[in-house]
């Protein structure tokens, strides 16, 4: 396989991981790993200002990051013992759906139902691995088809396992008054040599939106 230094990105801008809330996910459930807002616990949602006129096109970013046992076991010399056994690939599906409160529940925006995935590979590139190591293992990280290279185990977890994703719609879908919004994640995984199969789910508190 082909090394793919020329992918390779400095870190980029981050959010940390905040106090955890466990989730109760359904099936079977990595009783360690969590959906949670980098900030303050649950799903973190920013709205692009608190009034709107009904013409007016509305931005709400929804944050979260997946904690426990998958991110932590994310590791090099796991990759190394993965690739090993030629368990070479991970594919994190994950979705988001922002909806409207209340009474008249509906979604907002486009609901988000995709994946990420992470390919082991083998590199002689000396920023990723020392070039003394017997074994040079590291990880590419695909989103949206676009492939990413980190340079520390603990970038490559945050472009793996922290997302930011943003919903765009019309204030009159809304229509005028006060409006409460949520946001809900989802995320799971298949069994791995470092892993077990799991999921992980959670939802924000809700933020007001008033139109004009």
């Amino acid at each position: 396989m082909l090394d793919p230094g020329s992918w390779i990105q400095d870190s980029g801008s981050r959010f940390l991981a905040g106090s955890c809330i466990q989730v109760p996910g359904s099936g079977t459930q990595d009783p360690g790993s969590r959906i949670l807002d980098p900030g303050s616990g649950d799903i973190q949602l920013t709205k692009s200002n608190d009034a709107f006129s009904p013409d007016d096109n509305i931005t709400i970013n929804v944050k979260f990051s997946i904690t426990g046992e998958l991110r932590n076991s994310f590791t090099e010399k796991n990759w190394t013992d993965a690739y090993d056994q030629n368990d070479n690939t991970i594919k994190l599906k994950y979705g988001v759906k922002l909806s409207k409160g209340g009474i008249r529940k509906h979604d907002l925006g486009k609901p988000i139902d995709t994946y990420r995935k992470a390919s082991i590979f083998w590199t002689r590139n000396p920023k990723l691995v020392n070039p003394m190591k017997e074994r040079r293992i590291w990880v590419q990280v695909a989103k949206n088809f676009e492939p990413f290279i980190r340079l520390t185990e603990e970038d490559v977890r945050q472009e793996f396992f922290d997302f930011n994703e943003s919903f765009n719609f019309k204030a009159s879908d809304l229509g005028t008054g006060h409006h409460k919004i949520i946001a809900e994640a989802f995320a799971s995984w298949q069994t791995h040599s470092y892993i077990e199969k799991g999921d992980a789910k959670n939802h924000s508190e809700e933020i007001e939106i008033i139109i004009n």
